[in-house]
């Protein structure tokens, strides 16, 4: 079993999250409670909504399908998502206990899902449905108490000034006129309508992977980028998908389908976590993260439920994706799966919201999480029965003043003997679920 970690010390580096990255950038004081906030709230959901829901292929698909981008651009004639209602989808996502929403404003596709004057390619110009679905969304999170994020591509499919990358090389673009300065500028129009019009509390990058087999380094400018986005709002959170350790000016680090740390998917190779800075995690409720009719693979609420908790365990958020359908709906199991979670989250939520590393490390029956910036209490996260009785390390001063079941309050008996803590488990322990112990000390 391993060795008890001193929280004290995790308490300090979770609090070293507020500072900067690098000693070049400095946060506002408002950037750093935004931090904060993003912390203690833990879990999140992810968006991938566009025209490309109209094809049911995932929001590749533009390029796995080796379309045309103008036979491709024919699905805004007919997008109208004629169920889309922003107040239920917030009130799902607040029920099932996220507190914030991180949705696509611009896919590699190149369709702005917002009202832009940059380019009349988005929702309102394009569709005839010609409305801004992003600010029923603002409104709804706004009600509700959730905060708007969005992710923003830094590479396009369609664009002629966009120099062509490791991806969208079939879609019909010419490619001799590269021209990244005006395709900067494009940028920077865009993210600037995203700060401006909306309650925007960061934005999410993916892309920068594009030119990653360029003979020459390809300059994307994202320092001056960033400086360019903190400029018109100081507080905004910036985080970008680059599988990289973090750039000078972000302020959170994700890692994509992996626990921090971990590098099952060959995403994050290499890439080092930050110590400093926030950490998130996005993976997908099912293998896709626009929506995909033939993809039904969807994780159990256990699943979703125990990869939270790892999350949290490694001082990390959860942003979880759903692919919202071209009507404008939810699919039914995303809902399901949501509604879970939310009764999960109401008996148990304690252990996950304002929570961090725990005092014992990975184990083999689940995990350990504790409230940030300390506390007498701490959680078990049983995935796993280890039997009749669980073994724990404490230290041999500790006074322990109750042991119990966190859903129902009920009292577990125990015996601590030196600086071990043994804990009788309930014969009826829940399968594929997660069963959380609060060990309160005196």
């Amino acid at each position: 079993m391993k060795t008890i970690r001193n929280i004290i010390a995790i308490t300090m580096m979770l609090a070293a999250s507020t500072v900067a990255y690098s000693q070049t950038y400095t946060p506002s004081e408002g950037n750093i409670q935004a931090r904060k906030d993003f912390v203690n709230e833990r879990f999140g959901i992810f968006l991938h909504w566009g025209i490309y829901a109209s094809y049911a292929q995932g929001e590749w698909y533009l390029n796995t399908g080796k379309l045309n981008k103008d036979e491709y651009a024919k699905a805004a004639g007919g997008f109208y998502p004629i169920r889309y209602n922003a107040e239920e989808w917030v009130k799902a996502f607040k029920d099932a206990g996220a507190g914030y929403v991180t949705i696509t404003s611009r896919h590699h596709d190149g369709f702005s899902m917002f009202d832009t004057k940059a380019s009349d390619y988005n929702i309102v110009k394009a569709t005839p449905y010609g409305k801004d679905v992003i600010k029923d969304l603002d409104e709804a999170c706004l009600k509700e108490g959730l905060k708007l994020q969005f992710y923003y591509s830094i590479l396009d499919w369609i664009r002629e000034d966009y120099p062509i990358g490791n991806s969208g090389k079939f879609s019909g673009r010419k490619g001799d006129h590269p021209d990244y300065g005006h395709y900067f500028e494009f940028m920077k129009q865009q993210v600037k309508e995203l700060l401006t019009q909306y309650h925007t509390r960061a934005l999410w990058f993916d892309g920068y992977w594009d030119h990653s087999k360029d003979a020459i380094p390809f300059d994307w400018r994202m320092p001056e980028f960033y400086e360019y986005i903190h400029s018109i709002n100081p507080d905004c959170l910036i985080c970008n998908n680059h599988h990289r350790v973090p750039i000078d000016g972000e302020d959170y680090q994700t890692f994509e389908r992996d626990l921090p740390g971990q590098n099952t998917t060959g995403y994050s190779e290499g890439q080092e976590v930050s110590d400093v800075i926030p950490l998130e995690m996005c993976q997908t409720m099912n293998n896709s993260w626009g929506y995909a009719v033939a993809d039904q693979n969807y994780k159990s609420v256990g699943e979703i439920i125990r990869l939270l908790a790892q999350c949290v365990s490694m001082n990390s958020n959860l942003l979880l994706n759903i692919g919202p359908q071209a009507d404008g709906e939810l699919p039914a199991t995303a809902l399901e799966r949501l509604k879970g979670v939310g009764q999960w989250m109401r008996e148990n939520g304690e252990s996950i919201k304002g929570c961090g590393p725990g005092p014992i490390g990975d184990q083999e029956w689940g995990v350990t999480t504790a409230p940030v910036g300390g506390g007498k209490t701490f959680y078990l996260h049983i995935f796993k029965s280890p039997g009749a009785i669980i073994e724990i390390p404490v230290a041999k001063k500790d006074r322990i003043r109750s042991i119990s079941a966190l859903a129902k309050g009920s009292s577990l008996n125990y015996k601590k003997v030196g600086e071990k803590l043994f804990i009788t488990l309930p014969t009826d322990l829940p399968e594929d679920s997660d069963f959380v112990i609060a060990v309160t000390k005196k």
